[in-house]
Parts: structure tokens; sequence; C-alpha cells
């Protein structure tokens, strides 16, 4: 219990680190960081329910005002934005993630975490990313779905990392990926 609240707390603490990355800001407001590779890796790493955990604390430390998201920002504000969507979805998207890795049991790590981050990672995230465009930027679902279309290569990039990383962490510390040890 006291490992997987601490597992937790620091893989919420990568998120906030990762959100130091310097962004890159697109012309609709939106910006590309790496604070969605640790959503991924909190799944690929921890499992669906501790990978969770992770993403809501960050969130719940970004709505209690700590800026911990890219740019410094944090507070109820970033319920305002174009990004609440991707935000909102962090903890769905690191359960999600999570899950999907828990039922590639018999996949190598490396690909099972690939695929687990694309589907839960990306496809989720993105599924409420749309969503938050949709209400904050008055889209339609056909033009909030092409707005999103430019964050496709980074994501995918960040999924290979995830299934690399995680690989690389079962290689040196098997007992560490808890999608697969419990």
């Amino acid at each position: 219990m006291e490992r997987s609240l601490t597992l937790v707390a620091l893989f919420a603490a990568l998120i906030a680190a990762l959100g130091l990355v310097p962004k890159l800001t697109l012309g609709f407001g939106v910006p590309i960081t790496a604070q969605s590779l640790g959503v991924m890796l909190c799944g690929t790493v921890l499992g669906a329910k501790r990978g969770g955990l992770a993403a809501l604390l960050f969130a719940v430390l970004v709505l209690a005002g700590l800026p911990l998201l890219a740019g410094g920002r944090g507070g109820l504000g970033v319920l305002t934005g174009p990004t609440v969507g991707f935000f909102v979805g962090f903890p769905v998207a690191a359960f999600a993630t999570g899950f999907f890795m828990e039922q590639m049991q018999r996949m190598s790590v490396a690909w099972a975490a690939a695929i687990a981050s694309l589907l839960g990672g990306v496809l989720v995230l993105y599924s409420f990313g749309i969503v938050g465009m949709m209400m904050i930027l008055q889209k339609g679902p056909v033009e909030a779905a092409l707005l999103v279309t430019a964050f496709i290569p980074g994501d995918i990039v960040k999924a290979v990392l995830a299934g690399l990383i995680t690989a690389g962490l079962m290689r040196a510390r098997p007992a560490a990926i808890l999608s697969r040890n419990g």
C-alpha cells in the first residue's frame, strides 16, 4: 500500500516535471507538451488503477492552483481554455493505457506499451481533447478533429518512447512494472 502511494505520487511528479520541457504552441492556442508522455507512462508502468490515480492526483494539484501544466499554468482557469479536454482526459487516458497494457500480457513489453499508449494515451486522450475544442473553440466535430491532426506525429513518437522506456525499465527492474506484476 505504502509503495503504491509513493509510486502514484512519483508519477504525478513525473507528469509535472515533463511540463518543464519547452512547449510548442500551435496557432489555435493548444501547446504540444511532453506531459502526455508522462500520462502514457503512468499507465504502462503503474497499470490502470495506479496510473489513473497518479494522473488524477496531478489534475487535482493543478486545479488547486499549482502551476504544473506546461507554461506554468494552474488553477481553475485551465478549465476555460482550449486544452480543457486534454487536461480532463489525463486520468482517463492513464487508466485506459494501463488497462490495455494489462490485457496484453503475452506480448513483449515494448510492443504492449507502445500499443497501449496509442490506444489510451492517444485515442482516448484525443477523444476528450476534441470534445474540449468543440466546446471552447465552438468548432464542429470534424473541424475539431482536424485541429488535433497536428499532434499525431509527435504523439506517435511519444507512444514509441513510452514503449521503449517501459521495456528498459522492465529489463532493469522487472518488479517496477506494476502493469505486469500486480
